[in-house]
């Protein structure tokens, strides 16, 4: 299946509005108050409570599966970024609407940024982290556990949504909201990753998504909004670099070679040279500016400077076969 990440949607298998949220590193951050790290140690669930059979559930089960198969820690539900979050799932389905912010304007407004929705019910008014949406709709019938990894696939697909999803903010927020379109369901989702601070990802920093031994990874995107440099209309899935909030991460090269010893050159992306300002300084993406092959295996090779020391990755990882 081909995913669609595009304003309008249309098309074939699937497609999603989805945009990102900037997601912001702490330097220079005051340390949170006792009372900020109350509310969101007693809004935080350690087993979640997401409806089992939900889309929700899903979307937690493929994310946490994702960050941890690449050594990414797990998150935790929180149930006042879960309200946040459904808040802002509502008012894209009230108002047929996607994206990231919200206006005055229109029914269901809450407020335009992650952080101020998250405030408004409570949330910590002072966090960091990232936040993402999308509408996914389906031509056949799916399951609400196909809906729910496919949004999360197409999230870690993007240049800028994979390196959102994998912020460490220990915390996440899920929110759905259920219309249809052409008899199907159409759902709008969204995800709050905030907190009053980021964690640690590893002594082995940066982390990488895919990464050794990922399946069923896309092979095509369409439409990222905002659209990572040098595409026009589909690309390939970006290989995700993220270090720990501190670092600051520069890429040399980056190159992907199929089991058939074809090379492909990878677009390299990170804070310093992002036209559209939404990486943070720790994180930064590598990918293919045309869409990779199904069912293929590759092997990767990302070189780059993290806070002045030079760093190689190499790991294989196979795209989905449809």
């Amino acid at each position: 299946m081909i995913f669609l990440l595009a304003a309008c949607g249309g098309g074939g298998g699937s497609s999603s509005t989805a945009t990102s949220s900037a997601a912001s590193a702490p330097g220079g951050a005051s340390s949170p108050s006792g009372s900020s790290t109350a509310t969101v140690a007693s809004s935080t669930l350690s087993t979640p409570q997401y409806a089992p059979g939900s889309i929700e559930s899903a979307m937690f089960a493929a994310l946490n599966q994702a960050r941890q198969s690449c050594g990414f820690t797990a998150l935790e539900e929180n149930t006042l970024l879960d309200k946040a979050s459904d808040n802002h799932a509502q008012y894209m389905g009230v108002n047929n609407a996607g994206g990231d912010t919200e206006s005055t304007s229109n029914a269901d407004f809450t407020c335009a940024t992650y952080v101020a929705r998250a405030a408004a019910v409570g949330f910590p008014a002072s966090t960091f982290g990232a936040g993402v949406s999308a509408v996914e709709y389906s031509v056949s019938a799916s399951t609400n556990t196909q809906y729910g990894q496919a949004l999360i696939s197409e999230w870690l697909g993007g240049a800028y949504h994979g390196p959102a999803v994998l912020v460490p903010s220990g915390v996440v927020g899920i929110g759905t909201y259920q219309t249809s379109y052409n008899g199907y369901p159409e759902v709008r989702a969204s995800i709050s990753l905030l907190n009053t601070t980021l964690g640690h990802i590893s002594s082995n920093a940066p982390l990488t998504y895919a990464c050794q031994g990922s399946t069923g990874v896309l092979y095509s995107v369409v439409g990222e909004q905002p659209a990572p440099p040098n595409t026009s209309g589909s690309f390939g899935t970006p290989i995700a670099v993220v270090g720990n909030p501190s670092d600051t991460i520069v890429l040399q090269s980056g190159t992907l070679t199929d089991s058939s010893g074809h090379a492909v050159s990878l677009q390299l992306l990170d804070s310093a040279d992002d036209p559209n300002e939404i990486l943070a300084p720790y994180m930064a993406s590598a990918y293919p500016t045309a869409p990779l092959t199904a069912g293929t295996s590759y092997t990767a090779s990302i070189t780059g400077i993290d806070n002045g020391t030079a760093f190689t990755r190499t790991f294989s990882f196979t795209t989905a076969i449809n």
